[in-house]
């Protein structure tokens, strides 16, 4: 057995434990991720990283006019002064900011291999340069002018911006991403020019919420464009809560070559996806079989994207060779949105589009606020010494001829005119030329522009609409600036409804040739496709002492849903099952239904139909067929079961009233709405029994009235004034069904 560490004498060891150190320091790892670098700040959208490559790029002076310089001298500045990290990390940061299809609109100008929409990495940092962009240089507005706050770097021997002034709304048109601890961010980009019109829309309407917001701004706008396929609702959701996704598609026209033939060209892809992978992706499912509608694919790209699709045949049609691409590969994904940032550059929070609007625009009056106030500082200094100089031009000579005589001139000027230590400095650092008539009236001018300028200023600090005034007007040269008018500022990223094929397409329905078929189940369970819709079923043989279940048309595209009775429901391609030649196949061998397991119910999928599910107990639910339908053999589970009970009952949800009898002989009508609709779980009760369980069920319209069959196939029906004492509440016991119902307690 090991012996127990023992700690050093005459060390100061404090025994701690060990759930507290690691708790301990577990959370200041989480903290310092979070919040040092994997989430950008809320008001100029930058990670610690990004902020500090600027701000050392400003230091550099690599304005966007400016010569460029090696990435290799700024990637050093950065790191000896500000971000201690990895050099590769900064580069990285870098690089991605001067990439025209990551940023949609980039902060630094490149020049240089900065890699390429393929994957291709950049060039070493030895070979590269980079100097600011118009938006980089906008972000750092006023930074000189102490529009924000400063902290000490790593080291205390610089400082640092806490945040950038940021005249640009950097964070939604930008977008971010980033893992922290706990926590994650994905903001996708936007179009400048939409933004601003929301803005001032906000600055107008305080309390805008996400649904008049995205009158202005619709959704994202991408660097690789491509088309979002959402509804306005699901985009409206997504603006309300901060959290969603949109679905991007790849732009793709059809082109008609010689004879007949075309091919599909796309044109942009999904943001963030590599072409050379998208192209080896599909290639690879071409080899493997996998999309039979398409032949070949060939990249025939330059500088823009150009990949061309060969259809297998002239006749296939192009969009539905596409909506199997979209669900195969890449040429369709999601971009997940998670607007998770540091509010006030300190909590994180996942924002709405008006919150995370507000956060700019706040921050945009303080930073207004804060350089008017500099300014004002400015101007108070330059209005005194304007009025030190005013004085020595009213008493040129004795000034002269204090400078000249007195051991101590600024002393005595200082006392005999009562000028400030400022004033008296100015005069004395001032050159003799200077003294002249002319200067004294640009002195006078001087002094009255900047007292006309101090009083604007006090007005825009002490009045808060003046303020939103400014802000508009800035925002106003932002977006002309940025509009949709110039290269960078047209919207990239259409919008399209998604196409009504797409949301049931099933690549079987292509594929496979529609017929209609009968389908045909055994009490044992072996299941059939007939050709053809046969109506007499006389001349069918099954094996042994197997007979006829139930049959029911369908068609070779069809879907036939099997319920088991452990409440599980499986999925069976019609185009699948044996044919009426022989006896079919057991549909155990079909779907993984459990060893101690029955069919309890088989019939075919119809879109958008709803269904009553019960178990033999009385419990069951409404539940639509299209949360039924699955792709796996394991089958979807849907009713949950208790001990002895059964899955059993599946009956269309047709009418208004539900009729349930019990093996107790007892007949309960109620209304369906009663019942709740489920995708899975046991269900509520339908019936009340003390002894035994549900023995059947049917839907019905009451105006109708309430019908069934007896033994010898007569029909009965009882009217809806005559079903009073039946009709009640979900859960009731019901009462004794009316005369002439089957003894055997069925509906039919």
């Amino acid at each position: 057995m090991a012996k127990p560490h023992v700690p050093p004498p005459g060390e100061n060891n404090q025994p701690i434990n060990l759930r507290d150190a690691l708790e301990e320091r577990y959370l200041a790892y989480a903290l310092s991720t979070i919040m040092g670098r994997a989430l950008p700040d809320a008001r100029d959208g930058l990670k610690p990283v990004h902020r500090r490559i600027l701000y050392g790029m400003h230091i550099l002076r690599l304005d966007p006019g400016a010569p460029f310089k090696k990435c290799a001298k700024i990637v050093g500045d950065v790191m000896g002064s500000f971000h201690p990290h990895g050099d590769q990390a900064i580069y990285d940061a870098l690089v991605r900011l001067a990439q025209d299809f990551a940023s949609r609109y980039p902060l630094v100008d490149g020049q240089g291999n900065f890699g390429n929409i393929d994957g291709d990495g950049a060039a070493a940092y030895r070979y590269t340069e980079a100097r600011m962009t118009d938006v980089a240089r906008a972000l750092l507005e006023g930074i000189d002018e102490d529009a924000i706050d400063f902290r000490e770097n790593y080291s205390g021997d610089q400082k640092e911006p806490v945040v950038l002034p940021s005249a640009f709304p950097n964070l939604l048109a930008n977008g971010s991403q980033g893992i922290a601890v706990g926590m994650a961010t994905s903001i996708p980009p936007h179009n400048v020019a939409e933004l601003c019109d929301a803005a001032l829309y906000l600055i107008a309407n305080p309390k805008a919420d996400a649904a008049q917001l995205i009158t202005f701004v619709p959704g994202p706008d991408f660097p690789t464009g491509g088309v979002i396929v959402d509804s306005r609702e699901t985009i409206a959701e997504t603006y309300r809560t901060g959290r969603g996704s949109f679905r991007i598609r790849a732009r793709w026209a059809k082109e008609e070559g010689a004879r007949g033939v075309w091919n599909v060209v796309v044109t942009e892809i999904p943001y963030g996806v590599q072409k050379s992978r998208l192209i080896e992706k599909l290639a690879e499912l071409v080899n493997e079989k996998k999309l039979p509608l398409l032949a070949d694919v060939r990249d025939e790209s330059a500088e823009d994207v150009r990949i061309v699709l060969e259809p297998r045949a002239r006749n296939v049609d192009p969009s539905v060779m596409m909506e199997s691409l979209f669900r195969m590969s890449e040429l369709e994904t999601r971009f997940a949105m998670n607007m998770n940032v540091l509010v006030d550059g300190v909590v994180p929070r996942v924002l709405s589009l008006p919150e995370a609007l507000r956060q700019w625009l706040d921050h945009r009056r303080n930073v207004l606020v804060r350089r008017a106030q500099f300014r004002l500082g400015e101007i108070e200094r330059r209005l005194e010494v304007l009025a030190g100089m005013l004085i020595a031009f009213l008493n040129l000579d004795e000034v002269i001829r204090i400078i000249r005589e007195e051991e101590e001139p600024k002393d005595v000027l200082k006392a005999q005119f009562a000028l400030t230590e400022n004033q008296a400095n100015y005069i004395l650092d001032t050159r003799l030329r200077a003294l002249r008539r002319l200067e004294e009236m640009k002195l006078r001018d001087e002094h009255a522009e900047l007292t006309k300028e101090k009083a604007d200023l006090e007005d825009l600090v002490g009045g808060e609409a003046r303020q939103w005034k400014t802000i508009t007007a800035q925002i106003r040269e932002i977006k002309k600036k940025w509009g949709p008018l110039t290269a960078i500022g047209k919207r990239r990223t259409s919008f399209e409804a998604p196409p009504a094929s797409a949301e049931n397409f099933d690549l079987a329905d292509v594929l496979v040739e529609r017929e209609p078929v009968t389908i045909v189940v055994s009490h044992k369970g072996w299941i059939r496709a007939l050709k053809g819709q046969v109506a007499d079923l006389s001349n069918v043989q099954f094996k042994g002492d197997d007979s006829l279940r139930l049959s029911f048309f369908a068609e070779t595209t069809s879907k036939i849903l099997v319920l088991s009775t452990d409440g599980k429901v499986f999925t069976l391609e019609a185009s699948k099952l044996p044919g009426g030649r022989g006896a079919g196949e057991p549909m155990r061998l079909l779907a993984d239904i459990g060893d101690n397991e029955d069919v309890a119910a088989v019939f075919v999928y119809r879109p958008g139909l709803k269904m009553i599910v019960a178990t033999t107990d009385g419990r069951g639910f409404l539940a639509a067929q299209d949360d039924m339908v699955g792709n796996t053999r394991k089958g979807k589970m849907l009713l949950g079961v208790d001990g002895a009970a059964k899955a059993r009952f599946v009956v269309p949800a047709e009418g208004d009233h539900v009729a349930v009898i019990g093996e107790n002989r007892k007949l309960l009508c109620f209304p369906l709405s009663e019942l709740p609709e489920m995708t899975r779980g046991k269900g509520v009760r339908l019936q009340r029994y003390k002894d035994g369980g549900l023995s059947d069920l049917r839907t019905f319209a009451l105006s109708e009235g309430l019908s069934w069959i007896d033994p010898a196939g007569r029909v009965f029906n009882v009217a809806a004034d005559a079903l009073t004492e039946w009709i009640g509440h979900r859960a009731d016991a019901g009462r004794l069904p009316p005369k002439g119902f089957p003894k055997a307690n069925k509906f039919s």
